[in-house]
């Protein structure tokens, strides 16, 4: 039975002195949270010890915003696996659309970023997502089977266990726009089909698929009453903890 994965990422937000208080905040407020409820949060870099002392021993997972492929060397202003295993990082969050779009990443370079995270025992949130003009074009499903193809390659059967897709429609991320549970839902089901496809219906049914997108704590309810909807990548309602703990606690 899959469990539920409601993730912050707070993005270029927050100073460690701010990011471990709201954390500690977050602890007290969400303790009581559902045993199939995986919350985690993703603070910059320069917070993660804080933040990481702040979490320990409570409900709440530690996570990354990227990560480099390499294991180490001249990768100036880069982050290593090692790095971030040595703060505490459980999950990784690869191929966010901020990273594709505005870092032009590739799938192939993700791909990479996944196969590290994986042989260094990190556990990889892989995003994957269209544009506006490639859903109002018919285009959504080619393009995010080629995401999940190239970003997924090499990557063995067993390993997907630990590992989470992120369906974020670009075009609904930080717009206010979100999409209704019903085209949500078709897109996952999509999404759960093609997984099924490159590996097998196991390994589809037993995957995490979150919806990211301008998830609040008004429209997640909805979103998780969907059968293959399971959490959800939250950006900036994850920097409200009334709002953030209010979508860690949906009503099914």
């Amino acid at each position: 039975m899959r469990k539920y994965l409601i993730a912050g990422n707070w993005k270029m937000n927050m100073k460690p002195s701010e990011a471990k208080v709201f954390a500690k905040q977050l602890t007290d407020s969400i303790k009581d949270v559902s045993s199939d409820v995986i919350v985690m949060i993703a603070p910059p870099f320069t917070a993660l010890q804080a933040v990481g002392e702040a979490i320990k021993g409570s409900v709440i997972k530690l996570g990354a915003q990227n990560m480099n492929d390499n294991e180490k060397g001249a990768f100036t202003g880069e982050i290593s696996a090692d790095m971030l295993l040595d703060v505490g990082v459980e999950y990784v969050i690869l191929g966010h659309s901020e990273r594709r779009q505005i870092y032009k990443e590739s799938n192939e370079f993700i791909n990479k970023k996944v196969l590290f995270a994986l042989k260094k025992g990190l556990k990889p949130v892989l995003c994957i997502g269209e544009l506006l003009e490639e859903r109002e074009s018919g285009k959504t499903n080619s393009v995010l089977k080629t995401q999940l193809v190239e970003g997924l390659k090499n990557v063995a059967k067993d390993d997907m266990k630990n590992i989470v897709i992120a369906y974020e429609p670009v075009w609904a991320i930080g717009t206010g726009k979100v999409a209704t549970p019903e085209v949500a839902e078709e897109t996952h089901k999509f999404v759960r089909d093609t997984l099924a496809e490159i590996f097998d219906k196991t390994v589809a049914e037993n995957t995490i698929i979150q919806y990211g997108g301008s998830v609040t704590d008004a429209s997640v309810d909805g979103l998780m009453k969907q059968p293959d909807i399971d959490g959800a990548l939250v950006g900036g309602a994850s920097l409200k903890a009334d709002s953030f703990t209010r979508i860690v606690k949906f009503v099914r």
